[in-house]
């Protein structure tokens, strides 16, 4: 197909689309799948206590569901060209729906986490489904404030999460995690029927299906290895195999996809220098933001011996100023570029970082509030404005591909970043609890803190001199001509 027929087509697709009930469905989608995600972990210790399970059993709820979302995310860019947008979209919900209902009902814990799987099996559906329909309905000069709005979402279920999720297990069973969700995800479906329209290209190109193998045992040991090794020991024969197996996998899925006529994902995007950059940061940032995301509460609960309700407060305003500040940082993107945010915006994460590697068993509650503030300030003006700068410099085909790629290894990312920080953690209280045996636990705990926030600085360096190479690109020409049709 040529690249005039291309434009001519997507200008006829988008003629008199009205963007704001397609906006409204996706972010409603959204809000409801990443609350829940963030609902569930602060219930592991009564679910333990339900069910009768280690603590080993019960990280499988967080384990699965990363797994399946690594597994199912690169294969959504072949699926977003086969389905079109409203069919991906209402069964990515649809999905979430039926496993929230099954998490809510189950008698037994293998029940609970086969709900989990099929929660993950919507989210894993929906969040690229949602940033590709944003890159197609909006031209480049438009994209940050709608990007923002989506990073509001994003950032505002994780920020009440922890907070409501306290609340609802000192009033009420564990169950009622899911019950309050099913009226939230039902609305999500209906609103999305009546409002949602199509705005993808249907092309079904060939199923490669030893590429979708291939990624699902590349990227899925990937994330299985270290999500083990985050719970155990790095020297555990089925973490080592895991991951071996995973990195061969992944090396001949890429080779694959520059091989075949039809990649499922098309690592061309990666030929557009700026999206490249992009990536690699991104790949780093995620990682430096789970040395807090997983380490903090640990340092709450344990070193400063806040309830579970309390540590979810402590961690509440950042997360709410980080879903006010998106919208904003996406209209300031749209005006000024990408680098007079992103620059300034890695300055502050990395300040907060460092700041973080002098905590202790001292350490006021407000004095966690504010840095955390600043770290998710610094988080709000590099995220989006990233990303969509990243993307901006796609052609339209490679949308749904890009967006497939920032998903998959944000993922890893995740994967690793957990798996490596505990385990710095865990060392570093290790070795300070042999060199001084009449230590506190706690502070034993705040020794490996500090080792993790530390290494984390470090790793964030690697972000911010990539930060200074990013600015602006303009669209390709078969996104100008979309526009001027």
């Amino acid at each position: 197909m040529n690249v005039s027929t291309e434009a001519e087509r997507a200008s006829t697709d988008l003629s008199g689309i009205k963007r704001g009930p397609i906006v409204a469905a996706l972010i409603i989608g959204a809000f409801v799948a990443i609350l829940n995600e963030t609902l569930l972990n602060i219930a592991f210790p009564d679910l333990m206590i339900e069910f009768n399970i280690s603590p080993a059993t019960i990280q499988w709820l967080s384990t699965a569901y990363m797994l399946v979302i690594g597994i199912l995310v690169p294969v959504t860019a072949l699926l977003q060209q086969w389905f079109t947008t409203r069919q991906m979209f209402l069964s990515a919900m649809i999905l979430f729906l039926a496993g929230t209902i099954i998490c809510g009902a189950s008698p037994v814990f293998e029940m609970l986490l086969v709900g989990r799987v099929v929660q993950a099996l919507g989210t894993g559906l929906m969040l690229p489904v949602m940033m590709n329909t944003i890159l197609v309905i909006f031209p480049p000069e438009k994209r940050g404030g709608a990007m923002g709005m989506i990073g509001l979402v994003i950032m505002f279920g994780p920020a009440i999460g922890p907070t409501l999720a306290g609340l609802i297990i000192d009033q009420l069973d564990w169950r009622w995690l899911f019950y309050l969700v099913i009226p939230l995800a039902a609305f999500s479906v209906a609103f999305a029927a009546a409002y949602l329209r199509n705005v993808s290209d249907i092309t079904k190109p060939k199923v490669d299906v030893l590429s979708i193998l291939l990624s699902t045992v590349g990227f899925g040991g990937i994330v299985y290895g270290f999500s083990k090794a985050g719970e155990g020991s790095w020297t555990d024969p089925v973490v080592v195999w895991t991951i071996a197996v995973g990195a061969v996998g992944v090396v001949l899925f890429v080779i694959r996809q520059l091989l075949v006529r039809e990649p499922i994902m098309d690592l061309r995007a990666f030929k557009f220098p700026m999206f490249s950059l992009v990536t690699v940061m991104m790949l780093v940032l995620m990682m430096t933001l789970f040395s807090t995301m997983i380490l903090l509460p640990l340092f709450l609960q344990t070193a400063l011996l806040m309830t579970a309700f309390k540590a979810g407060l402590t961690l509440m305003p950042g997360g709410i100023i980080n879903g006010v500040m998106a919208p904003v940082s996406g209209k300031l993107f749209d005006k000024f570029g990408p680098r007079v945010l992103v620059v300034p915006g890695l300055i502050l994460v990395l300040l907060a970082v460092w700041l973080f590697t002098d905590i202790s068993v001292d350490t006021t509650a407000g004095y966690v509030v504010t840095l955390h503030i600043i770290l998710l300030v610094g988080i709000s003006l590099v995220m989006m404005p990233a990303q969509t700068t990243g993307l901006n410099q796609l052609p339209r085909q490679l949308y749904p591909h890009g967006t497939a790629i920032l998903n998959t290894l944000q993922q890893v990312a995740g994967a690793i970043g957990t798996a490596l920080f505990i385990s710095i953690m865990s060392s570093g209280t290790k070795d300070f609890m042999t060199k001084s045996p009449n230590a506190t636990p706690a502070e034993g705990l705040v020794a490996g803190l500090q080792d993790a926030f530390l290494i984390g600085f470090f790793i964030g360096l690697v972000a911010l001199v990539l930060g200074f190479f990013i600015k602006r690109v303009t669209a390709p020409k078969e996104e100008n001509k979309q526009e001027v049709a």
